[in-house]
């Protein structure tokens, strides 16, 4: 009998359209490993199984009587806990929202549900989205699958873990500095941010309003196309979501990546990684130039400033909208917030704007060099999961800031808002998951994700799960 847990949406959606399993049989399954293993992940923080049973049921009986509304009807997902859900706990990982229960469901959740998917709960999150490594919320770190004494990544922490450990087949994330990216990376699933805007942020908790991305955590780049597909498209309530049309992201999917131009920058994306992690890279471009794609040497004016020029911006966007908070409940947040909260209050008006001058340049280079290329490859990120509370990594025997390692190679495709993806490609000599991250032109998702499916049409490394607890 097939482990309904082990497979992916696409898979899960066949197997209703045959007959061979029933909404409620998958969400069941997935609730009972929720129960079974959560604790050993700390994934997990708000659980609504008997609403996800009772929307199961709805959408078996909906199916039976020839009402499928989609591909996704029937599905079961996790939403990051920045996500508001209409009566469910959204705390954003703190203390300063212990009692918050929404009155209404955020733009994603809504579109999602309105697909037919099935809420099985909230997962952990960094505090308020701000820290890259999964480990700092008032529920605690979350642990990664592949071992429970390494980080997930961050701040999507318990999306990326629940996909990897078979939780859920999807879960929502964001991403300001690589929140989705990362923990697709440390856990070995594939992580999607679109394009600044184009899935509505309205109804998530925000960090940063300028950098802040929505998308999915899945376990391939072909469920991610089914997510974005139904999320993207303005709301008329978030002014960065532009009104322009969507795109038919699962219609060329397949289409591969022949005479594709992949362009390759190796200043600062491989040359500040490690080797481990870059060795596993280079194995997976010359898997793709074996199916047609076509590897580009590029350079980017001004990469290397683009973590210096983040991080004034979260600063000063963070304390903005926490304003309030800090003045009359700032001993409810988090040491580790906190002390961001406080400097983002040093951050000058100059500092802030020389940053968005950065921003702009980078985003001319960016735009200049994707001229010539279809998508940038990079590697994920430039170091394999830490262990928890480590506060320094070696990069080829030089000691750093995790912080700023992990963050190296997402950062620049928050800052200028182009569409990134990142793919299991392997493992490195410690055993862990490395990723290749595909990053394209403004709104050209679709060919990211063709890019994406066609290496893992190609692999299996997004079908390797960590073993069981």
């Amino acid at each position: 009998m097939t482990d309904l847990t082990l497979c992916d949406l696409v898979e899960l959606s066949d197997l209703i359209e045959a007959k061979k399993a029933s909404p409620v049989e998958i969400a069941q399954a997935f609730l009972d490993r929720i129960e079974a293993e959560n604790g050993h992940y700390n994934a997990f923080v708000t659980m609504t199984a008997e609403a996800a049973l009772e929307t199961a049921k709805a959408a078996e009986a909906e199916i039976s009587a020839g009402k499928r509304r989609g591909a996704l009807h029937g599905l079961p997902i996790g939403h990051k806990d920045l996500y508001a859900t209409a009566g469910v706990l959204t705390t954003g990982g703190s203390r300063v929202l212990a009692d918050n229960a929404p009155a209404e469901d955020s733009t994603v959740v809504a579109r999602l549900a309105e697909a037919g998917m099935v809420t099985l709960g909230k997962l952990n999150t960094h505090e308020f989205a701000y820290g890259p490594t999964g480990e700092n919320s008032s529920f605690g770190p979350t642990r990664n699958p592949w071992d429970t004494d390494r980080i997930t990544g961050g701040s999507s922490s318990g999306s990326g873990a629940v996909v990897a450990a078979g939780l859920a087949p999807v879960a929502t994330g964001s991403d300001t500095g690589g929140s989705i990216r990362m923990p697709a990376a440390c856990c070995g699933v594939t992580g999607l941010k679109p394009t600044y805007g184009r899935v509505p942020r309205t109804g998530i908790l925000p960090l940063c309003w300028t950098m802040d991305h929505s998308g999915p955590l899945s376990r391939t780049a072909k469920d991610s196309a089914l997510i974005l597909q139904a999320t993207a498209g303005a709301d008329g309530r978030d002014a960065a979501a532009p009104d322009r049309p969507v795109d038919d992201y699962l219609s060329g999917i397949d289409g591969g990546v022949k005479g594709m131009r992949i362009g390759i920058c190796r200043e600062y994306f491989y040359d500040l990684a490690q080797t481990q992690v870059t060795d596993v890279v280079e194995a997976a471009l010359k898997e793709l130039e074996k199916l047609g794609a076509v590897l580009v040497e590029v350079e980017i004016p001004h990469i290397s400033l683009a973590g210096t020029a983040a991080f004034p911006i979260y600063a000063a966007e963070a304390t903005a909208y926490h304003d309030d908070t800090m003045d009359d409940r700032i001993d409810l947040f988090t040491d580790q917030v906190r002390v961001f909260l406080e400097i983002g209050d040093q951050v000058l008006a100059k500092d802030y704007l020389h940053a968005q001058r950065y921003r702009s340049m980078l985003g001319q280079s960016m735009a200049e060099v994707m001229k010539d290329v279809d998508v940038l490859a990079t590697p994920g990120i430039a170091i394999t999961a830490t262990p928890i509370g480590d506060v320094n990594v070696a990069i080829n025997g030089t000691e750093e800031p995790i912080f700023g390692a992990i963050l190296r190679n997402t950062e620049p495709f928050d800052l200028t808002g182009l569409p990134a993806l990142v793919v299991p490609c392997g493992f490195a000599a410690d055993g862990l998951p490395v990723s290749l991250q595909l990053a394209g032109r403004a709104f050209d998702e679709a060919t990211v994700l063709r890019a994406g499916h066609a290496f893992q049409q190609a692999t299996d490394w997004h079908t390797k799960r960590p073993p069981r607890p």
